[in-house]
């Protein structure tokens, strides 16, 4: 597996990670009433990232590999 192909699920996995644990913090600080903390755009970036990552695989499978022969 190239490391592309690799890099796609274990950044899907820490993103939906960081986000799960951001809205447990959130939910948490409001049952104790603490002043809301701001969110990070987590979701969005871990989207992005996964987007980014799949076209750096195409390009790697479809143009770069047949044209080193690797």
């Amino acid at each position: 597996m190239c490391l592309f192909c690799a890099a796609i699920p274990l950044t899907a996995a820490i993103g939906v990670k960081m986000n799960a644990e951001q809205k447990t913090a959130r939910q948490d600080s409001d049952k104790e009433n603490i002043q809301p903390r701001h969110d990070k755009p987590i979701a969005k970036v871990t989207i992005v990232a996964v987007i980014l990552l799949t076209v750096c695989s195409f390009v790697y499978h479809a143009v770069l590999s047949p044209l080193y022969k690797i």
